[in-house]
């Protein structure tokens, strides 16, 4: 074990929690561009130019 274990879990906590961040940015980004090709889609479905 190192002397600065503390340290060393406060640094790893913060690079998964960074990660973590990332990730729930991207899925909301994707999901995001999903719905607005669903609803540009729709319009065109319904003959309406967007």
């Amino acid at each position: 074990m190192s002397k600065n274990n503390e340290a060393n879990r406060k640094k790893n906590k913060n690079k998964i929690d960074q990660k973590k961040r990332k990730i729930q940015n991207a899925e909301a980004e994707r999901k995001a561009r999903l719905k607005q090709i669903r609803e540009d889609f729709k319009a065109k479905e319904a003959g309406n130019p967007i």
